[in-house]
């Protein structure tokens, strides 16, 4: 969409300017640079609306995870035993891997299999699967926790171990962290497609993202423990199960509004960018 509504925004009427030139009214006329920086906002938006909605159910991953493991086994050997709130440090860990390995590796060899490079939107695309499947191995993990310490009969002990590994919550973690390795190409997207007067603008929209995100994460998980009965103060008793599964179906309905807008949606100044790297590829 143009959005040439917005440019009577900067049309001169009577009035706006002074006899001498200087302009008598600031508030009511806007220089065009400022109608396409807002006209650039709008458009991208929608974008940046279902980056809220991915970072959301990644943050109620992160608060659940540490639940769980309070209630496994997370030795390593006989000496050492992992604190439960450090095993997200492995997301971040993952992350800072792999977008070497995609920036050096991957990256390049797409381009030289498909003598194209990936958009800055297949590639947040990409990240929005890896997430989504992020949670449904959170989900067959837990059902597997739930079932060992039903088979122990662990439900009325809140301070019980579960004899199951925390290991096996590393593949969840490492895989939303790839995730988030692709989907960081928003700031890549967002500092190519805005204009010079907006690149500070790009990185604080994903600072706004991850704020904001947390925020309804802690909702999300409130809004849970009121409605249903899956989120006990003894989680052995409830279905935490299910509350991935329902990020599941969340992050999908999500991927389906990020096709829609991303299908709908023109590159402004990446689409010359990335022109100009196939070309390079081709010579």
């Amino acid at each position: 969409m143009s959005f040439r509504f917005l440019n009577r925004a900067a049309f001169k009427t009577e009035g706006d300017v002074g006899s001498d030139g200087s302009i008598a009214k600031p508030w009511r006329i806007c220089t065009i640079q400022q109608v396409e920086d807002l006209k650039t906002l709008i458009r991208i938006f929608p974008l940046w609306l279902s980056g809220i909605f991915l970072s959301t159910p990644i943050g109620v991953q992160g608060s659940l995870t540490i639940l769980q493991a309070l209630t496994m086994d997370r030795h390593l050997g006989p000496h050492f035993q992992i604190p439960a709130g450090s095993i997200l440090v492995l997301c971040m860990i993952s992350t800072s891997v792999f977008l070497a390995i995609i920036d050096h590796f991957l990256y390049p060899m797409w381009q030289k299999l498909t003598r194209r490079s990936p958009t800055y939107l297949q590639r947040i695309g990409l990240g929005h699967v890896l997430n989504i499947l992020s949670m449904a191995i959170s989900a067959l993990v837990e059902a597997k926790r739930l079932k060992i310490a039903q088979a122990h009969h662990l439900q009325g002990q809140p301070e019980a171990i579960v004899p199951m590994l925390a290991l096996w919550l590393f593949p969840q973690l490492v895989l939303v962290g790839i995730g988030e390795a692709f989907h960081l190409g928003q700031i890549a997207l967002y500092y190519q497609e805005f204009p010079m007067a907006l690149r500070s603008t790009s990185t604080a929209m994903i600072a706004m993202i991850i704020g904001i995100a947390y925020y309804l994460s802690t909702a999300l998980i409130d809004l849970v423990r009121r409605v249903t009965g899956w989120l006990p103060n003894n989680i052995n008793n409830g279905r935490l199960d299910n509350v991935y599964w329902l990020l599941v179906v969340v992050g999908v309905l999500n991927f389906g509004y990020y096709l829609v807008c991303a299908s709908l949606y023109r590159y402004q100044n990446a689409e010359k960018e990335e022109e100009g790297s196939n070309s390079g590829t081709n010579r």
